[in-house]
């Protein structure tokens, strides 16, 4: 995907969000960790930044701090569980044995294996 402006997403640790300005507007993708969970809770884009990947790269974010800090995500966020589907290559194997890290919300059995 091409992006107008290049995105800068920051990790906003008091907040507990990735977060990224566009045209003035901010762009988030809100977590809540607990204990060894990345609770992936809301994500939101303005509309008048959307179509153009911005939620995708919160969300490539979050994995990848999930990913570094080997935490466990748990997709609350329907986007979050949508772009997962679409994108299974980015689950990540950071759990001891190497089992897929994204559980689902209810049962929380992998998505992934």
């Amino acid at each position: 995907m091409q992006y107008l402006l290049p995105i800068d997403v920051r990790h906003n640790i008091v907040a507990q969000r990735f977060e990224a300005t566009v045209a003035g507007k901010l762009c988030r993708a809100d977590y809540r960790r607990s204990g060894n969970e990345l609770q992936m809770i809301h994500t939101e884009v303005p509309v008048e930044a959307r179509g153009r990947g911005i939620a995708g790269e919160l969300v490539r974010a979050a994995l990848a701090y999930a990913e570094q800090e080997r935490l466990e995500v748990v997709p609350l966020c329907s986007y979050v569980r949508s772009f997962l589907q679409r994108h299974p290559e980015l689950v990540h194997r950071n759990l001891p044995g190497g089992d897929a890290s994204i559980a689902d919300p209810k049962t929380k059995a992998h998505l992934v294996r």
